[in-house]
């Protein structure tokens, strides 16, 4: 190679990523679908056993209010570890891995999941469409 910046000719390629298949990275549709799927889970749990109200105005909702938030940073940390995904993940076919490949182990969960509740580290991503969340915990999320 020479001295140039390495140049993408897709995702994940500066990562030894192959382009498609097993071990490429998760693009954005799946990404997005596990979101989805996670948050609404996260909903129904928090409505169904922590008193969550969404329509409840924010004034009369209380602690409430932050219910699926809490539910779904759970949801996160706990299952990430021990299946190598959010259920979100899993159903969609992707898995969460080091940048090296392999088990993330417990910490980068908690650190890559205070992250993504903030919101702009996870919408903000590089070439290799790793957000800056899975780039501070050195993960990264790949299909199955």
């Amino acid at each position: 190679m020479s001295d140039q910046a390495f140049v993408n000719s897709y995702p994940g390629e500066r990562l030894g990523r192959p382009e498609k298949g097993p071990g490429s990275v998760g693009r954005l549709g799946r990404r997005v679908g596990a979101l989805l799927i996670d948050y609404a889970a996260a909903t129904l749990i928090a409505t169904a056993f922590l008193g969550y109200d969404q329509f409840a105005l924010p004034g009369e909702a209380g602690w409430t209010l932050f219910a699926p938030l809490l539910v779904f940073a759970a949801l996160q940390i706990v299952f990430i570890p021990f299946i190598g995904g959010s259920p979100g993940h899993r159903i969609v076919g992707m898995r969460l891995e080091l940048e090296t490949g392999g088990w993330v182990g417990l910490w980068r969960p908690i650190v890559r999941t205070l992250l993504l509740v903030l919101v702009i580290p996870a919408v903000v991503f590089d070439p290799d469409q790793r957000g800056l969340h899975d780039k501070a915990a050195r993960t990264i999320l790949v299909r199955a």
